[in-house]
């Protein structure tokens, strides 16, 4: 589940900014920047991202991260699992408040 969750983040933050950099991504997410590799690692292995060097960029190391087809349909299943758990915590909550 936590795996997820940390999926999603870094869709959601590719999906709005693909061309930052590593350490970027990582201080925004709040990640170290070895758990960010991984989840990029993982989300590239399962086709959900494509890396990609600037081609005319002399420094090597400037990454642009882009959601495939398949990226883009699972962070619309994460979004909407996140959604709905949300839903469902805000009805708890509300429920514990009235019974006060």
């Amino acid at each position: 589940m936590k795996k997820e969750q940390d999926y999603f983040e870094v869709l959601r933050k590719i999906e709005k900014e693909p061309k930052s950099s590593q350490r970027q991504l990582a201080d925004e997410l709040g990640f170290s920047l070895g758990k960010l590799n991984y989840c990029l690692k993982a989300l590239q292995s399962k086709g959900l991202i494509k890396i990609e060097n600037f081609k005319k960029n002399p420094n090597k190391l400037n990454y642009f991260y882009v959601l495939t087809p398949k990226g883009i349909a699972q962070k619309t299943k994460l979004t909407l699992g996140y959604m709905k758990r949300k839903m469902k915590e805000y009805d708890e909550l509300k429920k514990e408040l009235k019974g006060r």
